[in-house]
């Protein structure tokens, strides 16, 4: 049984989906929800029913959107995953991928004295490991751009990954491996047409595809 103030861990997944397609600038439509959880189209539509009757989300004119309790909820699962991808990354040594894939099953079961536990451990973070803002940690991004804007020669700083590109299959691992990670700098090759970039970061060159370079957001 949830916690007092908890709500069953298929409607915080739900609540978790629609904020994250919010922050990252996706329509939060039942079409982009079933592809971001791959599920199907019924089932979400199912789901969104039930959210409404609990009072965690309205539909108007086919958007959807959070109420007051479902934005609580939001927040707070969003919250505990970007704390224990935090936890697992820099304090268990975990691989992005799968810190990633762990922090989705402590985000339901994580209680508050874990959380603030781990935070003080962590010193107080202000994103997770991707560069996305833990939600109450007064994070203040900065001036960012789509890696695809910029020019050949131009240099940058990798400032955000966001949740889209972390649900893309294999994406985390390549972005790991090749070093393209919050902080890390590099400088444009090549930016063609066809929105393929080749990039250097830390000596080695590197093909990004058009997927994930007007995705990415840099400082330069």
């Amino acid at each position: 049984m949830p916690n007092p103030g908890e709500h069953h861990p298929a409607f915080e997944e739900y609540c978790e989906c629609i904020f994250e397609l919010r922050e990252d600038d996706v329509e939060v439509i039942q079409a982009r929800i079933a592809e971001r959880l791959r599920v199907s189209r019924p089932s979400v539509s199912e789901m969104i029913k039930r959210m409404a009757e609990e009072k965690l989300l309205v539909v108007d004119a086919g958007k959807i959107l959070l109420t007051d309790l479902g934005e609580e909820t939001a927040v707070r699962i969003v919250r505990r995953h970007r704390i224990a991808e935090r936890f697992m990354t820099d304090v268990l040594g975990l691989s992005w991928s799968l810190a990633h894939r762990e922090a989705g099953r402590w985000e339901h079961v994580m209680s508050q004295e874990v959380e603030m536990a781990m935070l003080k451990v962590l010193e107080d973070p202000t994103t997770c490991p991707h560069g996305n803002p833990i939600p109450g940690s007064g994070y203040v991004p900065p001036v960012a751009h789509k890696l695809s804007d910029l020019a050949a020669g131009q240099h940058f700083t990798v400032s955000r990954i966001p949740e889209e590109l972390e649900f893309t299959p294999g994406m985390l691992e390549f972005l790991e491996n090749s070093s393209l990670v919050p902080g890390s700098a590099g400088v444009v090759r090549t930016n063609a047409k066809s929105g393929e970039m080749t990039v250097e970061v830390n000596g080695s060159s590197i093909n990004v595809d058009p997927f994930a370079t007007v995705r990415i957001l840099v400082t330069v």
